[in-house]
């Protein structure tokens, strides 16, 4: 058993952090390329919405399936299919907005398979982790940091790398979306190594009895991960899709430049998100204490969002405090879960959490827009107290002695 932590190899990491990269510029690097889809397609700006959120909706509703099948058939078998769906869904929103007159519905049809595949593949990269380095909880929590920050690395590329595709061709993002999942798939076939061991197959009544066990005997911390899962995203969506707003609108800041401005906050999330997943080794009590700084960090900086957006370092400023407590609590988050639930569940609870997650991706922009014109720090304000409600819930729900006496 011992041997599979020896046979983590160099590039068996980088093609574990290849899958969150890919699906986050999947999603990411369409967000500035749809003012021009909407003009060359003759759609409306939700219709173009849509190409977000038809993405995202996919994946909340399929991410728990994966999970199961995940537990149930190995994480390779699953993953491998799931990167082939988001790299065909690329093509068909490719070829469509190359070749049709009206290729609206088949870009959607291509984005939900895209959802589909991302389903998959991304929440299955973090059970996989802890299944590689079985208990060494300090290699695990020191790989789940590279995860997280090659995910974030695909929040600071994506703006930049959609706007310079687009400068091409306006539709050549969908096709380096299914460039990029060939890349992952070559990656993964060749150089992550799973065991040759396999437990027997759990039925579906035991899974789900099992399944259920684990949510009644673990509920407390399990319910404190997803909610501050779904939190955190939402702050962060939300956060920088105002950000993309209001660069344009107040800053005169557009295209490629405003790409790298809205890096600078994503920059240091992932900076922390690395320090920090190198620095936690298993540690519950150190795990809280970072949970504490980051949602008092997130909770006092947001606040003062919207009453410092007309002066541009101010903004990055406070922006970038909220970007490093965010980047420090997400490789926290990850590692609670993935050390802290016995294999043959691991792929289903993590695909819940990350379910969680995605429904803080899909409705920060729109909570955003409807609040932005006339709620903008009243809303603000709320998420600064709702932060401290999430201090309360960590205070009251997540207690490291009881947790490690259960695991």
């Amino acid at each position: 058993m011992d041997k599979s932590n020896q046979d983590v190899s160099v590039w068996c990491i980088v093609s574990l952090a290849s899958i969150p990269l890919v699906m986050t510029l999947g999603n990411s690097m369409l967000i500035p390329v749809l003012p021009i889809l909407e003009r060359k397609v003759d759609i409306t700006s939700f219709q173009s919405s849509m190409i977000i959120t038809s993405y995202s909706v996919a994946a909340i509703f399929l991410i728990p399936v994966a999970g199961y099948l995940s537990d149930r058939f190995g994480r390779k078998l699953v993953i491998l299919p799931s990167l082939i769906l988001a790299l065909i869904g690329g093509l068909i929103a490719g070829f469509a907005s190359w070749k049709m007159a009206d290729p609206y519905t088949w870009i959607i049809i291509g984005r939900i398979l895209q959802g589909i595949g991302a389903a998959g593949a991304m929440p299955i990269v973090l059970p996989l982790v802890g299944d590689l380095y079985k208990d060494d909880d300090e290699k695990t929590s020191s790989c789940l940091g590279i995860i997280e920050t090659s995910n974030t690395f695909g929040k600071v590329l994506s703006p930049i790398i959609g706007s310079a595709i687009a400068a091409f061709i306006w539709f050549l993002p969908f096709f380096a979306i299914s460039v990029f999942s060939l890349v992952s798939i070559a990656l993964i076939f060749f150089f992550v190594k799973v065991s040759k061991e396999k437990d027997d197959p759990v039925k579906l009544k035991e899974f789900v009895e099992n399944t259920l066990k684990t949510f009644k005997e673990h509920w407390k911390w399990l319910f404190t991960v997803f909610i501050l899962g779904a939190f955190v995203m939402l702050l962060l969506f939300s956060v920088l899709f105002y950000l993309s707003e209001i660069l344009e609108k107040k800053h005169d800041i557009e295209g490629i430049k405003k790409g790298f401005v809205l890096a600078i906050p994503l920059l240091l999330l992932c900076i922390a998100s690395f320090i920090t997943g190198r620095k936690i080794k298993g540690d519950l009590p150190g795990m809280k204490k970072i949970m504490i700084f980051s949602l008092i960090g997130m909770s006092a900086s947001v606040v003062f969002t919207g009453f410092v957006s007309k002066r541009l370092i101010l903004l990055l400023i406070v922006t970038s405090i909220m970007g490093i407590a965010i980047g420090a609590i997400l490789p926290v988050l990850d590692a609670v879960i993935t050390e802290n639930i016995e294999k043959q569940e691991r792929g289903t609870i993590s695909s819940f959490y990350s379910s969680a997650r995605f429904i803080g991706v899909a409705a920060g922009p729109p909570i955003m827009s409807l609040v932005m014109k006339d709620y903008l720090n009243i809303s603000y304000i709320g998420a600064g107290i709702l932060g401290l409600i999430m201090l309360f819930i960590v205070f009251r729900f997540f207690k490291a002695e009881e947790i490690q006496a259960k695991h």
